[in-house]
């Protein structure tokens, strides 16, 4: 499945998992120890909802911009997100999770980027220009190894890949295998688009079986029934999900389902525990 962020920028897949990052990070900075932020498949950082790709697809309208309108509180945090890179009401920057982290970072904090792709890696240093970002140009799965265990003993790692590639998955389950040797008690978030449900159960079972414990898997489903053949929703694999994180998850997954149900459906958001 060929996921290019630029056709999907603001979707309600980035509205799910930029809340919930925003979340995590948020649950992660209630202790005052420094944090390291590792995004493995950075993009370019910021889009353009106005641009040739965005308006192609036209997804912005049935997530960021239905976020955006709604008044619920607990989607306060994220609207800042986007806000922040706009001016006035109407939206026309999407922050990618490069901005979005950016924002979030303390003092204390440090955030590492790799982008593989030469032409997104430019634009995303030119975007980061002005924050205290490292950004790198390297395989992306060769990075996730290298920089863990990072210096400081607490961080996350963000892993959001296109999906361009057939082995994806498994280079994803190999890796994260292998990290968690190396960094046990480090939070790893996955992102990954649902398109069926069978697909998706046997990767689950591949990862439940690496028997990593505290392993949560959020899936967001927008319709009541699969839509063969089409994107279904996304979600996110988090290992070692903070406890205070975990705590105020179901409101925030509620309000998401909400906002985002298209016309016609109620929408599922599914949690489950991969491991002990």
């Amino acid at each position: 499945m060929n996921y290019r962020h630029s056709f999907h920028a603001g979707n309600s897949a980035d509205v799910v998992k930029h809340s919930l990052l925003i979340a995590l990070v948020r649950a992660l900075q209630q202790k005052p120890g420094a944090l390291t932020l590792i995004d493995t498949h950075a993009g370019c950082g910021l889009y353009d909802l106005g641009g040739d790709e965005a308006r192609r697809t036209g997804e912005s309208t049935q997530g960021v911009l239905r976020a955006l309108a709604d008044p619920n509180p607990l989607l306060d945090d994220y609207r800042a997100a986007v806000r922040a890179v706009n001016i006035g009401a109407e939206p026309h920057l999407y922050p990618g999770s490069p901005r979005v982290l950016a924002q979030l970072l303390r003092p204390q904090d440090v955030l590492i980027l790799n982008e593989k792709h030469p032409e997104d890696a430019y634009t995303l240093r030119g975007v980061m220009r002005g924050t205290s970002a490292a950004v790198h140009e390297r395989d992306a799965y060769e990075l996730w190894l290298a920089m863990v265990p990072p210096r400081m003993p607490r961080g996350m790692v963000v892993v959001d890949p296109p999906y361009e590639q057939t082995d994806e998955r498994a280079r994803i389950t190999a890796t994260l295998a292998a990290a968690h040797r190396k960094w046990a008690h480090g939070v790893t978030v996955i992102w990954y688009p649902l398109k069926d449900r069978a697909t998706h159960g046997r990767w689950k079972e591949q990862l439940r079986k690496l028997g990593i414990p505290k392993f949560l898997t959020i899936e967001h489903w927008l319709y009541d029934g699969d839509q063969p053949g089409i994107y279904n929703g996304a979600g996110l694999y988090i290992v070692n999900p903070p406890y205070a994180f975990t705590q105020a998850l179901p409101p925030l997954l509620e309000a998401l389902r909400t906002v985002l149900a298209p016309e016609g459906h109620s929408g599922e958001v599914i949690t489950d525990w991969l491991g002990d």
